[in-house]
């Protein structure tokens, strides 16, 4: 298991590039759920220092906050509401550039301004989802969502 990051700088791909061998690293030999989604999250904030990048995790009719780095959050979403639920009720991943433009938009914070959701999907049923918040306009793109689905489908649910 890593212990530290190797932070690198530069174009965004090879920063994924970079980041997801060693999250690899860190889910391998680790069963629980919750210590290897709490260390994806870690690393994926410390790597771009997004504003808010965390889980939520579909229990029964709800997506209920799971672990996340960044201010406090909403901790519970119905299915079809906001970014998440919409992501959730589409399984698919939803880029917003701009939340405030987003149909039904939940205002956790005033400081999020754009957003990307990713659903995790296993056994063609969405388990949870990915949410990551900047606080800048427009800032993720389908180089995020290749890499961010890419690393969604290494954590065994």
């Amino acid at each position: 298991m890593a212990e530290d990051l190797q932070i690198i700088t530069g174009n965004k791909a090879d920063q994924y590039h970079s980041l997801i061998p060693q999250i690899k690293g860190l889910l391998e030999g680790e069963p629980d759920l919750i210590a290897n989604l709490a260390n994806v999250v870690a690393a994926l904030k410390e790597q771009f220092g997004w504003f808010w990048v965390g889980f939520y995790l579909v229990k029964s009719e709800e997506l209920v906050l799971a672990p996340f780095q960044g201010p406090v959050a909403c901790t519970r979403i119905k299915k079809g509401r906001g970014v998440c639920g919409s992501s959730w009720a589409e399984a698919k991943t939803i880029i917003v550039p701009d939340v405030e433009k987003f149909p039904g938009h939940i205002a956790c914070s005033s400081f999020s301004k754009s957003e990307i959701v990713v659903p995790v999907i296993r056994n063609n049923q969405v388990v949870a989802v990915l949410d990551v918040d900047s606080d800048e306009y427009d800032q993720f793109d389908s180089t995020d969502q290749q890499y961010l689905e890419e690393i969604v489908n290494l954590i065994a649910f």
